[in-house]
């Protein structure tokens, strides 16, 4: 269980593994979906997809695939709110985590595919993808294997595969030995700015806002698993930026100048590789940039959806 909650840095997930139970305004004048929104499930063969939706927008639905160790109650509400005032946004939890049941694959390519099943199980034949980190791997990997089910895709926190730095992920967990949950999220998703820092702790408080109806903390075997799929996409893989040249969709890369886990690099490199890529990079920022800039986050991606 202590490998486990070290994990869960990069999936910015101690919230559960701590607990069981054209312009945008702010997100704080907008409507609060996420705390209010319901657990629902779709059946896709024996394995019941937890979900939720925000909002009730028209058009392309949002579906957003998250990080490493992290469920539906992981994603900052000023984010998820900020993009529901535009689009329709469901969350849910790959197989095996959160309130989702199955077994959690230990590869990319499986959770790609999980994630494709769940989407066509809620009736959608066209979908907006927005992935972080292990979630941007899921989503590229869904890009390039289902390319007609993708309109738009939103990459953060981000990396190709044989992502520079990543294959030093299990020094970067042990290095969070002895440190609390909120100290393992502002360490290894913030800088170590003062300005940082205090976007970092008002960011743990927005996540952990919702007390009713959370999902489950990460188990042992599904931490595990996730913890294997992202060793494996950290390995060097020389043809994945030419792989990545016959995408023909828009995508949005947003990247905090000093992330730890995925240094910049990685994001400018699949800006080049990308042929209809844009890149935003946020200084004093790491790997949780878009919640630390969340309103400009915001204003970002709904003009990128919206164009």
């Amino acid at each position: 269980m202590k490998k486990i909650s070290l994990l869960c840095f990069l999936g910015l997930a101690m919230m559960s593994c701590k607990k069981n139970h054209d312009q945008t305004e702010p997100v704080e004048n907008n409507i609060d979906y996420h705390q209010t929104a319901q657990t629902k499930f779709a059946q896709v063969d024996n394995v019941k997809f937890a979900y939720r939706t925000l909002g009730e927008k028209p058009g392309i639905p949002l579906v957003l695939v998250a990080s490493l160790g992290s469920s539906m109650d992981d994603w900052d509400p000023a984010v998820t709110n900020g993009l529901a005032q535009q689009s329709k946004v469901i969350l849910f939890d790959i197989e095996g985590v959160g309130s989702s049941t199955g077994k959690t694959a230990d590869n990319i390519a499986d959770m790609a595919k999980g994630a494709v099943k769940f989407i066509k199980a809620m009736g959608y034949e066209k979908v907006n993808l927005m992935g972080f980190s292990m979630g941007s791997f899921i989503s590229q990997q869904i890009i390039l294997t289902e390319p007609g089910l993708v309109n738009k895709l939103i990459l953060t926190g981000t990396g190709p595969k044989g992502a520079v730095g990543l294959s030093n992920l299990p020094n970067l967990l042990a290095a969070s030995a002895g440190l609390s949950a909120e100290e393992s999220f502002l360490k290894f998703a913030f800088t170590s700015s003062d300005n940082s820092i205090a976007a970092g702790k008002a960011a743990w408080a927005r996540t952990l806002k919702r007390t009713v109806d959370r999902d489950a903390p990460l188990s042992p075997e599904a931490g595990g698993a996730e913890l294997k799929a992202v060793l494996g996409w950290a390995q060097p893989a020389p043809g994945a930026l030419d792989e990545l040249k016959k995408v023909s969709q828009p995508v949005l890369i947003a990247q905090g100048e000093e992330d730890i886990p995925l240094p910049v690099v990685n994001a400018r490199n699949l800006a080049k590789s990308l042929p209809n890529a844009k890149l935003i990079v946020y200084s004093d920022a790491g790997h949780a940039s878009f919640f630390q800039y969340h309103e400009e986050f915001v204003i970002a991606a709904n003009a990128f959806l919206k164009n």
